[in-house]
C-alpha cells in the first residue's frame, strides 16, 4: 500500500502531519554552503522555508509549490523514519470556493509525468512514486480531527485563518453549506504587514516577520515595551477588522458558534474580548490540522474501499 501523506499548501507555511515550515523558496545557481533545507532537483538547488514568496492566487502558475511539496514529502518521510524510496498518495486540499474549478489542474500539478520523481533533500537522495493525489475542502477536513464539534452543534461557522485568505463556511448538522462559502483576503500576511508598517512609523524600527509573529503570539522578544504595545494594539485592530468583515459576509457571530483554525487562529483568539459578544469560540491552534484531516479523510476512504 502507498504511504498517505497529507500536505496543506498554505500561502504562509507548508504543513504536514509532523512538520510546518515557511512557504518561502530561494533558487541558487550553485550548491549553497549548507545542506540544511536544501532541495536539489533537475540539476538546480533551492533553499526551502526561507522568507516569504509573492502571493500566487493560482499556485500552479510557477513550480514553487511543487518544489515545496517535494521538500514537505522529504521532511515527513524523515519524521516517520520511512524509506526514501517508496510509493505515496498525496492528500491535499483547496478552498471550497474554488474546489471544483481548480481541482483537476492541482492534481496534475502535484503529480506530473513521468514517475517516479528523483531528488535530494539535505543531501539525502529520494526516489518517490506518487501513485495518486486526492483533494479535500480546506477547513472542513480539519474537523475530522475533532468529530465531536460536528455533533454537538446544529450550526457553526468554520473560520480557517490562513496566510493570505480567511475561508468561511457554515456547517449545518455536520455537513458544509456550500452556498455559504466565502474567502476573505484578510489572512495573517495582512496583519503582519500592518504591524511592520505601524512600528516603522512610530519608532523607525524595521521588524522581521519572525519578531512580529513572536509578539503577536505573546511570546518573549527582546524589544521595548513601546514596540510590544504597538504590536498588541495592531493585533486587536486586525481582530476587530476581521470580525467586522465576517459579520458583513452574513454570519452572525453572536448567534452561531465559531470554530477557528489555521495559522492565525492563535493570534485572533488571543485578541478577542468579552465585549465582542461572540456566542462561543472553539480555537483549534495546531496549524497542521488541515494536513492531518486530509490524511484521515483519505484513510477512511481507503478503508471503506477495502471493506467493499
Amino acid at each position: 500500500m502507498p504511504m498517505i501523506i497529507g500536505i496543506d499548501h498554505g500561502y504562509y507555511a507548508i504543513k504536514t502531519r509532523n512538520c510546518s515550515f515557511p512557504a518561502g523558496i530561494t533558487a541558487y545557481a550553485h550548491q549553497p554552503y549548507t545542506d540544511k533545507n536544501v532541495l536539489e532537483f533537475g540539476g538546480r538547488f533551492f533553499v526551502c522555508g526561507s522568507g516569504r514568496q509573492p502571493i500566487q492566487r493560482d499556485k500552479t502558475q510557477s513550480e514553487n509549490y511543487y518544489l515545496l511539496t517535494l521538500a514537505a514529502l522529504a521532511k515527513e518521510i524523515t519524521a516517520r523514519s520511512a524509506p526514501t524510496e517508496c510509493n505515496i498518495t498525496i492528500a491535499a486540499g483547496l478552498p471550497l470556493t474554488s474546489f471544483g474549478r481548480d481541482k483537476q489542474a492541482f492534481i496534475q500539478y502535484l503529480r506530473p509525468s513521468p514517475q517516479p520523481v528523483e531528488f535530494c533533500f539535505e543531501g539525502v537522495p529520494y526516489k518517490l512514486t506518487i501513485d495518486a493525489v486526492q483533494l479535500y475542502p480546506q477547513g472542513y477536513a480539519a474537523l475530522l480531527t475533532e468529530p465531536d464539534l460536528l455533533t454537538d452543534e446544529p450550526s457553526l461557522l468554520l473560520m480557517d485563518i490562513g496566510g493570505w485568505t480567511v475561508d468561511l463556511m457554515r456547517i449545518d448538522n455536520g455537513s458544509p453549506a456550500a452556498d455559504t462559502c466565502h474567502s476573505l483576503e484578510l489572512g495573517m500576511i495582512r496583519c503582519v504587514d500592518d504591524v511592520r508598517e505601524q512600528v516603522r512609523r512610530e519608532t523607525g524600527l524595521s521588524l522581521t516577520d519572525a519578531q512580529i509573529e513572536q509578539m503577536l503570539a505573546g511570546q518573549p522578544c527582546s524589544l521595548g515595551d513601546n514596540v510590544k504595545a504597538i504590536v498588541k494594539r495592531q493585533g486587536r485592530a486586525y481582530t476587530e477588522r476581521l470580525l467586522s468583515a465576517v459579520m458583513e459576509a452574513g454570519f452572525d457571530l453572536q448567534a452561531m458558534p465559531v470554530v477557528m483554525l489555521g495559522g492565525g487562529a492563535s493570534v485572533v483568539n488571543r485578541h478577542l474580548r468579552p465585549t465582542d459578544g461572540l456566542c462561543r469560540v472553539v480555537a483549534l491552534l495546531d496549524d497542521r490540522l488541515n494536513a492531518i484531516g486530509y490524511e484521515r479523510a483519505l484513510a477512511q476512504l481507503s478503508r471503506r474501499a477495502g471493506n467493499g
